[in-house]
């Protein structure tokens, strides 16, 4: 499946209305949020139709998937929007994760969990939250809104500092030549490994360079450390080959459209996340081309100060003052 997915289910008294953009959407939240009445609306049409006085707009099939032969169901879905509640303990598993990979099907996880085997993006983590009503019809309009909204931008004049990049090939490879000598710049080798080093880097004020295509997962614990005061910033772009591609070093009139709605393009089936998208899309496009990517080592073609220079451009500017010292 491709493409935003418009989604709306009403009955006489409350409507639901969101966008999906990406295979997996996570909707969060306490109880008596709406969540669970949104998946009970979506069961009720499942089951009756237009009879259960639900009417559900939608281009793609909604299904509600249960803990009841979950694996065996699932296996018989296809180009379709699935919704899990979240009493189901099957969706945290690894197993799920494998069975919903290179499926063509949307998912739409309700959940307080945090999905540690999926790689889900920080910008489809949602809440439901009432947004007014139509007119004297009663009607409580529903809308999905992002938990997780700006974050602290670095400030002040800060001795003692790091830059934690989440992976040790070609993205750490580009910020620590950048960073240089102005900070430490530390391989986190991972993102479920950037919240260890950041506990051995208590003293230091660190800003964390992580894929927000796949840094769902981890979010709520550094938000709370945001929060709760901890000397931490984080810069969540789509992935360093997303960074590289919006740079513009790569010209072309193909690429701009694809960054400019990227989930026309990309193929939940063939790619479970975003990045991994990007990543093909940049090797893709550089074969052959003095500019050659490829993950596992950075082309220092990248390093040239002109190349360099577009790349950093593409940086918030606080963040890219940051990191060259400026």
């Amino acid at each position: 499946m491709t493409g935003s997915i418009e989604i709306r289910v009403e009955n006489r008294n409350i409507v639901y209305a969101f966008t999906l953009r990406r295979n997996i959407t996570v909707i969060r939240g306490n109880s008596a949020t709406g969540k669970t009445t949104l998946i009970q609306m979506l069961a009720a049409y499942e089951s009756s139709g237009e009879a259960s006085g639900i009417r559900l707009h939608c281009e793609k099939d909604c299904v509600v998937l249960n803990d009841v032969r979950w694996k065996e169901n699932l296996s018989g879905i296809r180009d379709s929007i699935v919704f899990i509640d979240e009493d189901y303990r099957f969706v945290r598993s690894q197993e799920f994760a494998e069975q919903i990979r290179n499926t063509d099907n949307y998912y739409v996880l309700v959940t307080r969990d945090n999905l540690y085997n999926l790689p889900y993006s920080v910008t489809e983590i949602y809440g439901i939250h009432a947004s007014g009503r139509y007119l004297n019809l009663k009607k409580t309009y529903n809308e999905l809104y992002p938990i997780y909204g700006s974050f602290p931008v670095l400030e002040g004049n800060i001795d003692q500092s790091c830059v934690v990049v989440e992976d040790s090939n070609a993205g750490y490879d580009f910020f620590s030549n950048v960073v240089g000598s102005k900070h430490e710049c530390i391989s986190a080798g991972g993102k479920t490994r950037i919240y260890k080093t950041l506990m051995d880097q208590k003293e230091h004020f660190c800003l964390i360079i992580a894929d927000g295509a796949a840094f769902g997962p981890e979010m709520e614990r550094f938000y709370e450390m945001i929060l709760a005061g901890y000397q931490i910033a984080l810069y969540l772009p789509e992935s360093f080959e997303w960074l590289i591609l919006k740079s513009g070093l790569i010209d072309g009139n193909r690429i701009r459209r694809i960054l400019e709605h990227p989930e026309d393009y990309i193929d939940s089936k063939k790619y479970f996340s975003w990045e991994r998208f990007f990543s093909s899309l940049l090797v893709k496009e550089t074969e052959g081309t003095y500019l050659k990517y490829t993950k596992a080592k950075l082309n220092v073609a990248y390093l040239d100060s002109s190349a360099c220079g577009k790349i950093l451009d593409v940086l918030p500017e606080a963040v890219k003052n940051f990191i060259t010292g400026e």
